[in-house]
């Protein structure tokens, strides 16, 4: 029997180009589904993307009209362990730095350069008898709309929010520019605040909208996680489903990690890894507790409270080890904490190579998330034998058990919940920690236990299966 076409649109795919989870999500996911489609992943082909590295080839090229000017696009391809990827390739949108600006701001004219790719995937689609488009995040979300009013388009669209607290919004005044027509621009549609909302065209017009945890699902309903589109979600809830991501356990396995010192697969076998990274960032105390925080540096992932806690949590018995990427205020203050105490450490930027080596020697993630709609560095940390210290918001209080409830024959991953995102909440958390591993049964009995459940795709692509069965009915 022949399979169905599906073509996965994301601005970002691992290990092409990665600037978040989304990165590694639209790399693992589609190979989750390949067994049942043919799927083909698109993403544009920025200037950081390694064309020789990747063997990428031109294919073809054609023009896209956009409100009053033309584009040259060219679409260029590869194989990539079995997976068909596509390029997009036009100056507007891919001769930059960085993807979507630097750390501070986004590009000005980000409005029409993801207009542009969104034109593009309509285009594709038209070329090519893909079933269904998979659309990720506000950076896609207007494909849903433009294919939705093509009346030759049969396809049908699946949007995915990764991330309501980044929507694409814009002046108004880009609606000529991208050639949208004004009677677009109502509350039902794309009118935000006397703005446009690019994620909107996404949840109004997709035939089915998915988000990244079933807990996010429904706190994006209410005013507290809705990000002020929480009337508009309740309108389309019908179409509204939750489904936890996985990671790729491929690449996330400590048993075969080319990253580490010596690979392992039990909570004994991290010492090597422990040593190691202790050395290289100048650290000492190889049997004190390691913490440590992988990530952007930003108000959403309890950066203000890690950095509140900080100078207590340096008091302790530990040694706490900062990989976070994204400089300013956060980044100064975060080195300013380094330079006065010896058991902590601080890196800036995002090393992949060096964040696996970091989950291998640590014997806590410490991920205070003020709010997180699903989080990949809890699974990964689990995968790795640490315990993840985390607040009960989103996917982390899908995937996160508390300690107190541990039994050896559950599913679930085990670690330890703060009881409020405040800064007393988080030491007392780190605290529980330092207790726990002086309990060395105890802790190395559960990190044996997470380090052996699954945190692989094989559930959540059948959900997404599921779902795009129904859709194409």
């Amino acid at each position: 029997m022949n399979k169905k076409s599906l073509l996965f649109a994301s601005s970002e795919v691992y290990p092409f180009v990665k600037t978040g989870g989304l990165a590694d999500v639209s790399h693992s996911l589609p190979r989750a589904l390949r067994e049942s489609y043919d799927v083909t992943v698109v993403l544009p082909l920025y200037r950081l993307i390694d064309r020789k590295r990747f063997n990428i080839a031109r294919l073809e090229s054609f023009e896209i009209t956009m409100g009053e000017n033309v584009y040259p696009v060219e679409l260029h391809g590869t194989t990539l362990d079995g997976m068909e990827y596509r390029f997009v390739y036009a100056p507007l949108l891919c001769d930059r730095e960085f993807l979507y600006g630097s750390a501070e701001c986004g590009y000005e004219d980000n409005a029409e350069r993801f207009a542009l790719y969104s034109y593009v995937l309509r285009e594709m689609v038209r070329r090519e008898p893909y079933a269904l488009l998979h659309l990720n995040d506000w950076q896609c979300a207007l494909a849903a709309l433009f294919i939705k009013e093509d009346t030759a388009i049969k396809a049908k669209t699946l949007y995915t929010i990764h991330n309501l607290a980044y929507q694409g919004v814009f002046e108004s005044s880009i609606l000529p520019r991208i050639g949208i027509d004004e009677r677009y621009f109502t509350m039902e549609a794309l009118e935000f605040y006397n703005q446009v909302n690019y994620m909107k065209a996404g949840i109004a017009y997709a035939d089915v909208i998915t988000t990244v945890s079933p807990t996010y699902a429904k706190e994006i309903l209410t005013p507290e996680f809705g990000c002020g589109l929480e009337g508009f979600l309740q309108f389309h809830k019908r179409k509204l489903h939750g489904i936890l991501n996985g990671i790729d356990t491929d690449h996330f396995s400590p048993a075969t990690d080319a990253a580490l010192i010596e690979c392992y697969t039990s909570a004994k076998g991290k010492k090597a890894s422990k040593s190691d990274l202790l050395k290289q960032l100048g650290l000492k105390g190889v049997t004190k507790p390691l913490f440590v925080f992988i990530g952007r540096l930003a108000h959403q992932k309890g950066i203000d409270l890690l950095i509140e806690t900080l100078p207590k949590m340096a008091e302790l018995e530990c040694t706490i080890a900062v990989l976070g990427e994204g400089g300013g205020a956060y980044g100064d203050a975060l080195n300013a904490i380094a330079e006065r105490y010896a058991n902590v450490s601080v890196t800036s930027g995002y090393d992949e190579a060096l964040s696996h080596r970091m989950y291998a020697a640590a014997d806590f993630l410490v991920m205070p998330s003020l709010f997180e709609p699903c989080g990949l560095n809890q699974m990964i940390a689990f995968a790795y034998g640490a315990i993840p210290i985390v607040n009960r918001v989103g996917g982390l209080a899908d995937t996160v058990k508390k300690l107190e409830s541990f039994e050896e024959e559950s599913a679930s991953g085990f670690g330890i919940l703060l009881t409020s995102a405040t800064s007393r909440a988080l030491l007392s958390a780190v605290k529980k920690g330092c207790e726990l591993y002086g309990d060395k049964k105890r802790f190395e009995m559960i990190v044996n236990h997470n380090m052996r459940c699954d945190y692989s795709w094989s559930k959540s692509a059948q959900e997404y299966l599921k779902l795009y069965q129904r859709v194409l009915k």
